[in-house]
């Protein structure tokens, strides 16, 4: 009987080495992560920091105040006279955030097959890039050229369709070296549009009047 409590003490003391491994050195829910915890993370930190914010309010004025998307001819990824307008348009507002990265989405209608109608789309990125770094605007700042091919048309039609035919310029984000807040030059774009988005709205002088009929006293 004097055993006993050296026992219990032993089974509780091999229960807890058991625990230690599975539970006091990694994070909250581990046991559980398939492998996406990491990008929700890196998500809560950009929301935190105002990065998300902030380029999302800067996708937001760039697609109201310059036309982002530019159309092609029938199986070409030629530019036109007036795509090159477009696009010096948008280097014009490019030129003023220079802390600001940008995607080029290459864009086709339903004809033809997937993986040319991808190549196709991809040239046309790289066309409206191409004409942009022309400008003066560095390629540095242009994000990887993706193409979505045929798979995201305006007209869901199988036939031509100039409205697939496109180019779509956005807001992707910042620069690297700019991408915590702060940073001087993050900071400076954090102003602008603060300058830009704000508005106060001059007070008014109101004066509260009471008619008084003749013969009545307050």
């Amino acid at each position: 009987m004097k055993r006993t409590p050296l026992l219990l003490a032993g089974v509780v003391a091999i229960g807890l080495a058991g625990c230690v491994d599975s539970s006091f050195d990694r994070e909250l829910g581990a046991e559980v992560d398939e492998g996406g915890f990491g990008n929700a993370t890196m998500n809560n930190t950009l929301v935190m920091n105002g990065t998300i914010d902030a380029t999302q309010a800067l996708g937001q004025r760039f697609a109201r105040e310059v036309p982002s998307t530019i159309t092609f001819e029938f199986n070409s990824s030629e530019l036109s006279a007036e795509s090159r307008q477009t696009l010096s348009r948008q280097a014009d507002w490019i030129r003023q955030f220079p802390e600001v990265r940008f995607r080029i989405y290459g864009h086709t209608d339903l004809v033809g097959s997937n993986a040319y109608n991808n190549a196709l789309g991809m040239r046309r990125a790289r066309a409206a890039v191409h004409y942009l770094s022309t400008l003066g605007i560095s390629t540095s700042r242009l994000e990887a050229v993706v193409s979505f091919g045929e798979t995201r048309p305006v007209i869901a039609t199988p036939g031509p369709e100039e409205r697939n035919r496109r180019t779509v310029t956005e807001v992707s984000g910042f620069v690297k070296r700019h991408a915590q807040l702060l940073n001087g030059k993050y900071a400076q774009v954090v102003f602008r549009e603060y300058v830009e988005g704000a508005t106060r709205p001059h007070p008014k002088n109101t004066i509260l009047t009471t008619e008084v009929n003749p013969g009545e006293t307050n």
